[in-house]
């Protein structure tokens, strides 16, 4: 069984012109900022819950506010700064890996193809 051939362009349709080049590009590897940012997130609120609930004394009254508050609420205060904290850490951790990681640089060649079409 044979293929069909492409019909022969028409002159009113327009033709495609390729431009190749070859061009050498330089190429730095960079950590995802985002992926430290939720992992020290997440890591903060392991840490508030681990800090919450492995110290008793929730049930006793506040000596500032006279005011008892509940697990969760002091889950809950405990989380935003500890959160906090992770976010600020994971940001860090990747800054620093991107200024170590990230200065060593490498060039290789590309072919770059630009295609236009002509009227």
């Amino acid at each position: 069984m044979s293929l069909p051939q492409d019909p022969a362009p028409s002159a009113d349709e327009p033709r495609p012109v390729i431009d190749e080049q070859i061009v050498t590009v330089t190429v730095r590897r960079a950590p995802k900022y985002a992926v430290f940012l939720v992992a020290g997130g997440i890591i903060g609120v392991i840490v508030a819950a681990i800090l919450t609930f492995s110290f008793s004394g929730v049930d006793e009254l506040s000596p500032n506010t006279g005011v008892v508050y509940s697990p969760m609420q002091v889950f809950g205060f405990v989380g935003l700064i500890c959160v906090s904290a992770g976010v600020l850490l994971g940001g860090l951790v990747a800054l620093v890996l991107d200024r170590t990681i990230g200065s060593r640089t490498r060039e290789v060649t590309a072919d770059r193809e630009r295609a236009r079409y002509l009227d």
